[in-house]
């Protein structure tokens, strides 16, 4: 994600520790089982190497990814997001096939974030604390933890982060399907390849299909990798909640909803009875620029609804002669809409208004847990998609099988529902 701020670097909201150790928060034995210094008991002159590289990945960080050292650096949250989003491009790419991670990638990986994650342990907060005196008087004193936003999410963010390598590993092992290129399937049946994903590698599976044991399994991975998808939304959901919208989006804004959503959408959303489900059912969402458009245009409605109601007294421009009852559930119904696209659309590109808030955002802890929640849940969105594509391709042969012999009404033995 690039970013057209050219401001001079802004100082890093990390509070200061006073270089008391007692200050410095550790991360706990968990983080550090899932993250741990790869560079450990290895020869000097590799961990001569990763401290080198260390210090220009923090310099960089630190100069606003400006290393020319002209000011026209970005500010050390977006910096920082920036390179948690740059890193799990360049370890995981987008995923085409169901593969471990090589052990060079995930090394990388594992080092190269317990580094940026390493910066949480410096943003803290004061807590009162009871503390005995040396003449046995219990007092209370002020002491530093980290901040309690951290404290409740990076740990779950490790434990997502560390699920779904575990899932990557385990097709390493002998799997019933394989993937073939374009050029070797010219022969073959190429009707297991979705449309919307012909860039892919094609799914192959035996012309039997996948066994009942295979496919339970990659049943049960699906889940699995889904309640990671799920838990990661709702982690980057409630923390971009947390940031604060910037002016200029505000200011990019329409004066009025219906302006936002167009008159037709505006027209079905303040109807007396209404739908959501048989609303979005009747909406064209052929492509992902037609459904991020209209994620934008709710977003704005929703924003723009919300400001009304809170400039009831004296005169503002985003007035106007709806009653503030009928705009509250014109608010509540586009949530509902919202919250039902999201969950129709997990993998739909970031919002302007997202964008705008990630661009803007200065709190450096809010940066890191944002990205490291948007990173894990595109890839989960990858790799339940690639599952999702050989139980697609199992179902399409079993099916074909079926058709090709007399299944006599009875399809449970070929595992067809």
């Amino acid at each position: 994600m690039s970013s057209d701020n050219s401001g001079k670097y802004h100082q890093n909201l990390i509070p200061d520790a006073n270089d008391d150790d007692d200050g410095m928060v550790i991360r706990n034995e968990e983080q550090s089982m899932v993250h741990q210094n790869v560079g450990a008991g290895t020869p000097h002159h590799d961990l001569q190497s990763d401290m080198e590289m260390m210090k220009e990945r923090f310099a960089k960080l630190l100069l606003g990814e400006d290393m020319s050292g002209g000011g026209k650096g970005v500010y050390s949250a977006l910096a920082l997001s920036n390179a948690v989003t740059n890193l799990a491009a360049s370890i995981f790419g987008e995923k085409g096939k169901l593969e471990p991670l090589a052990p060079e990638r995930k090394a990388r990986w594992r080092k190269e974030m317990d580094w940026l994650l390493s910066v949480t342990d410096h943003i803290v907060e004061f807590v009162p604390s009871q503390q005995m005196s040396k003449d046995g008087t219990n007092m209370e004193v002020m002491v530093t933890r980290q901040r309690s936003d951290l404290l409740a999410n990076i740990p779950g963010l490790l434990k997502l982060d560390a699920i779904l390598i575990e899932t990557l590993d385990n097709f390493g092992q002998e799997q019933e399907f394989w993937y073939v290129s374009k050029n070797e399937n010219q022969d073959m049946d190429n009707s297991s390849q979705r449309d919307d994903k012909w860039w892919h590698p094609i799914v192959k599976v035996p012309e039997s299909g996948l066994s009942e044991t295979s496919r339970k399994r990659l049943q049960y991975q699906k889940e699995s990798v889904n309640q990671v998808l799920k838990a990661a939304m709702n982690i980057n959901a409630q923390v971009l909640s947390e940031i604060q919208i910037p002016e200029s989006y505000i200011d990019s804004l329409p004066k009025n909803g219906r302006e936002s959503l167009g008159d037709s959408i505006y027209k079905s959303i303040t109807v007396d009875s209404f739908d959501p489900l048989q609303f979005l059912s009747a909406m064209d969402f052929s492509t992902e620029h037609k459904v991020l458009d209209f994620k934008n245009r709710i977003e704005a409605s929703i924003l723009i609804w919300k400001r009304k109601m809170n400039q009831k007294d004296g005169w503002n421009p985003w007035g106007s002669g709806i009653s503030s009852g009928k705009r509250e559930l014109f608010e509540v119904r586009a949530e509902t809409i919202l919250l039902l696209l999201k969950q129709q659309f997990p993998g739909v590109a970031q919002s302007s208004l997202d964008i705008s808030k990630i661009q803007e955002n200065r709190d450096v802890g809010l940066a890191i847990q944002e990205s490291y929640s948007r990173v894990l849940e595109s890839l989960a969105f990858s790799v339940m998609s690639r599952i999702e594509d050989v139980l697609h391709a199992d179902s399409l042969t079993r099916t074909l099988r079926c058709s090709e012999i007399d299944c006599s009404g009875d399809t449970d033995t070929l595992g067809i529902k």
